[in-house]
């Protein structure tokens, strides 16, 4: 299957992490990992688009982060949702589906003749 376009949609990212997050703690390769595999190899996200996004995330108080030591022995800073991030994640989804019903109404209209 075909690869999604590069250019995720506005907002997409953002939602993409929480919902990665949702499942537990995870470090920035197993968020972008868990992504990839979950979506069976059609979204992958850059370590440039990753990162300033999880920071942005932590700003605002979706996220939250420690150091510790990944399963490779490595210091790696591990995320997880905050309260807030939980709650944003749902505001997230809900918008999401919205968007992907409306996507889904215009897609099966009639053709005009």
């Amino acid at each position: 299957m075909e690869k999604v376009r590069k250019e995720l949609l506005q907002g997409t990212l953002d939602l993409l992490i929480l919902k990665a997050l949702s499942t537990g703690q995870l470090h920035g390769w197993d968020i972008s990992k868990r992504i990839a595999v979950v979506s069976k190899d059609r979204l992958s996200l850059k370590q440039g688009s990753l990162y300033p996004a999880l920071h942005r995330l932590e700003g605002r108080g979706w996220v939250e982060a420690e150091w510790g030591v990944s399963e490779a022995g490595r210091s790696a800073k591990f995320y997880r949702l905050t309260t807030a991030g939980r709650s944003q994640l749902e505001e997230e989804i809900s918008h999401w589906e919205s968007f992907a019903q409306a996507m889904t109404s215009v897609l099966n209209m009639e053709a005009a003749s």
